[in-house]
Order: C-alpha cells, then structure tokens, then sequence
C-alpha cells in the first residue's frame, strides 16, 4: 500500500467517525397502537413533549457535528494523525431523536384518525423556527 493509499483510506476513516447530521437522522418506526389509548387532550400534551424534547436534541446533535466538523478540519490542516483519536459517531442520543421523531409521526397518526384538533407543531416546524430565531440574533449581533 502506498502512502497515498494509506492516507486516502485513514481520511475515508476518520469522516466515518463524524457525528450524523440530524436533519439526516429518519424517524423510527412506533406502531400507532402504542397511543391508541390517548383521549386528544393526553395525545396534545405528548405531543407538546415530544416535540420540545426532539427540538433539544436536535440542537445537541447539531452542535456536536458541528464540533466534529470544526476538529476535523483543524486535524487534517495541522495533524491528521490526531484524527484517530476523535470521539465522534452516533451515540445513544442519535437514536433517542431517531425514535421521538417516530413517537411524534405516531401520535400524530392518532390524532388524525381520532379527529382531534391539535394544533401541535411537529419537530422539524419548531426546529426550522428555532434556526430562523438563531440566525435573526446573529443578525442583531
């Protein structure tokens, strides 16, 4: 193997090892029998938490790829080697939104078929309004 080889590879390696970026990450399935139960007021309050829980770890995962990408960049310009040493990867939180974003499409399955009339924002609405807000503050800034 050449040097050439043996860097190219270690590289393949190392963006293997970055954290997902969240907006990638595609909800679990939960089977809508699990909130069958739910009157439409219990479905709005879960669906109220579970769309504010998604929302942080989604902030979370976005900061940690971020970070990823920040020390990946810094290793290869200065010292690639020290890229073996990045924590990266999905951790159990990745599956944690992974499985909220499927609690949610659940719930909202629910509420649909009950005819419920939730006015409930879904992760990727309360997501897009907290970017709009971040970038408005920097705007500020």
């Amino acid at each position: 193997m050449t040097k050439k080889q043996g860097t190219m590879i270690a590289c393949a390696f190392m963006l293997a090892a970055c954290a997902s970026n969240p907006d990638k990450i595609d909800a679990a399935y939960v089977s809508p029998l699990k909130y069958k139960n739910y009157d439409c007021d219990q479905l709005a309050t879960e669906m109220d938490y579970v769309g504010q829980r998604t929302n942080k770890l989604y902030q979370r995962l976005k900061a940690e790829r971020s970070a990823d990408n920040w020390q990946m960049g810094v290793g290869l310009v200065l010292f690639w080697p020290s890229l073996f040493f990045l924590e990266g990867g999905d951790g159990p939180e990745a599956s944690e939104y992974a499985q909220l974003k499927g609690e949610f499409e659940s719930l909202r399955s629910n509420s649909v078929q009950q005819k419920c009339a939730i006015d409930a924002k879904s992760p990727e609405e309360i997501m897009k309004e907290a970017d709009e807000r971040t970038k408005t503050e920097k705007g500020r800034s």
